[in-house]
């Protein structure tokens, strides 16, 4: 049977008995107190209301499920109106967790107020200490959450720390990969501009090269100011340049200064007061001049302005090598053609010859020709060639030249004079080679004698036009460690005929050897016209121009040209 109580309420002291009847049921049935104080605070308050109302009918009524039951209050106005079926004004459900034992509790009487008081009291005092441990265990959730709040804001502030220095690592890293590209590229672009300037021995060439290498990338503008140099009366040079001209340091002159080590800050310069000028004296040995650079931008960045002091003196050096190369080139040039005797005049035979140094490197000195007539009234004819180049290979020239005219008094036979140069230049100078041939001519004779020590073959153009080689086999050069003795060869040389003696350099070239030249040669010999042939000043320029045309020449170019003339008549 489902416990059910039914009460009348119609006054405040009515609703008291209910409400205490309710937290009877509600507390046997296991309800906790906080689930009973707002279960029987909504129900006094329906209560409070229907009184004004005229009351209620309440009935209380114990729904057992199982486990558990439920306490259902339904509350009916009152008085009933016999025409309308009992429709609740309102329920009120409490589920409890355990089902009534037994009988429900008695209905609350009058003197159940004080009873009422001290239970209302319970719940409310259990509701405190609800209350109370909620308040604590907020206080505690509190505390947890702020410390919390902490340990997020710590770990937010360590994580921003953590990019941050991860930021800093990285635009570090960043920058020193910038500087190290950038230093890089300097380092190459010194490099590459070092072998420019240290390329050629030429000054003019060395100058030219030097604004392509640094407009507009380094400089806007590059002035040279070589004190050797005959000034130019509207040349102005910068008070930088003058200063750096007198310490012999480097001077930067600007509205900025260039903190560059070991450069001094002067003011702007009037030349160019907008943008900066850096002064650099071009010192090997000495100092030899000034080299001036405006910068690109408003200001020379600092490792570029280190980069172009290195570079201004690398061009200095590459300059003083110039000079020298040229002091050099024009002394062994001068003593060179200081021994090229001029040619002896000679009856029944013409002579013209050529010497042309070379045009590129140091290769000057060692090639010679000569020419002198004999006691008994021949001539010997010679063009020699000497190993090496330079100051060494034209003395050693002088002397060989000095000592075959010496050993010709004694013997005019080309082969013995060949073979004392022999022994003589293996006994002085045992590492310098040369090679020589000789030729003599006698007056009234139509034969030449001949004798070559690894010399380039001599031509003969004979009077109806056609050139052959004298070919012989040449004997060892001179110098060579070996005991040689040397033959004499006869050529015909009939009035009319032309003898081309000649040195490597004009028919030898790097990429095709040397015989290649000699055919050339020889076609051009044989080409010529007769009237070409007759002035052999202008024999010697037609036989040059075809084999030189206008080239660099490594090698310098000896060049005698013999004709025999025929026998002058003689008139009655």
């Amino acid at each position: 049977m489902i416990p059910r109580k039914v009460l009348d309420v119609s006054s405040a002291a009515d609703a008291v008995r209910a409400r205490n009847s309710a937290a009877r049921l509600a507390a046997a049935l296991g309800a906790t107190a906080v689930e009973q104080a707002r279960f029987l605070t909504a129900l006094t308050t329906r209560l409070r209301d229907d009184i004004g109302r005229g009351g209620v009918e309440l009935t209380l009524t114990v729904q057992p499920s199982g486990a558990e039951a439920t306490l259902h209050v339904r509350a009916v106005a009152k008085p009933v109106p016999p025409e309308r079926d009992h429709t609740p004004l309102w329920r009120l459900t409490l589920p409890c967790p355990c089902p009534p034992a037994g009988n429900p509790p008695r209905a609350a009487g009058p003197d159940d107020a004080d009873e009422a008081i001290l239970a209302a009291d319970e719940q409310t005092a259990a509701i405190l200490r609800r209350l109370d441990e909620a308040e604590q265990q907020l206080r505690l959730h509190r505390e947890e959450l702020h410390q919390t709040n902490q340990g997020v804001l710590a770990l937010h502030a360590e994580l921003e720390a953590a990019a941050r220095t991860q930021r800093d690592l990285l635009e570090a890293e960043r920058t020193a990969r910038g500087q190290a590209e950038k230093g890089r590229r300097l380092l190459t672009f010194l490099a590459d501009a070092s072998a420019a300037v240290t390329a050629s021995l030429d000054q003019e060439d060395i100058l030219r090269c030097l604004p392509e290498l640094l407009v507009p990338d380094y400089a806007s503008q590059v002035d040279v100011w070589l004190f050797d140099e005959p000034a130019d009366p509207n040349a102005a040079h910068s008070a930088a340049a003058a200063a750096a001209a007198r310490s012999g340091r480097p001077r930067h002159a600007g509205p900025h200064p260039g903190a560059f080590p070991g450069i001094d800050d002067l003011p702007p310069s009037a030349l160019s007061p907008d943008r900066p000028l850096l002064a650099v004296p071009l010192t090997a040995h000495r100092t030899s001049g000034v080299l001036t650079l405006t910068a690109p931008g408003d200001r020379f960045d600092e490792d570029t302005g280190v980069m172009l002091v290195e570079l201004a003196r690398r061009t200095a050096i590459a300059l003083d090598n110039a000079r020298r190369y040229e002091q050099h080139r024009d002394t062994a040039e001068t003593l060179q053609r200081a021994q090229l005797t001029d040619l002896p005049r000679v009856e029944d035979l013409s002579l013209a010859a050529r010497y042309l140094p070379a045009t590129r490197g140091l290769n000057i000195g060692g090639d010679w020709y000569d020419a002198f007539p004999q006691p008994d009234g021949s001539l010997l004819t010679v063009v020699g060639d000497v190993t090496g180049h330079g100051l060494r290979a034209a003395v050693i020239m002088g002397q060989l030249r000095t000592a075959l005219r010496a050993y010709a008094i004694e013997d005019d036979s080309p082969a013995r004079i060949l073979t004392r140069l022999h022994r003589m230049l293996r006994h002085q100078q045992p590492n310098l080679y040369a090679t020589a041939v000789i030729a003599r001519f006698r007056p009234g004779d139509p034969h030449v004698v001949w004798a070559a020590a690894g010399h380039p073959p001599a031509m003969v153009r004979a009077p109806d036009g056609t050139v052959r080689v004298l070919d012989a086999r040449p004997g060892l050069m001179l110098g060579v460690p070996f005991p040689f003795e040397y033959e004499d060869h006869t050529a015909e040389l009939p009035p009319g005929s032309t003898l081309v003696l000649y040195t490597d350099g004009l028919v030898e070239r790097r990429a095709d050897g040397i015989d290649p030249g000699i055919e050339l040669l020889g076609r051009t010999l044989a080409d010529l016209g007769r009237s070409e042939v007759e002035d052999l000043e202008t024999c010697a320029e037609s036989l040059l121009k075809p084999l030189l045309h206008d080239i660099e020449r490594d090698d310098d170019v000896c060049l005698l040209l013999c004709r025999t003339l025929p026998p002058r008549s003689n008139e009655p």
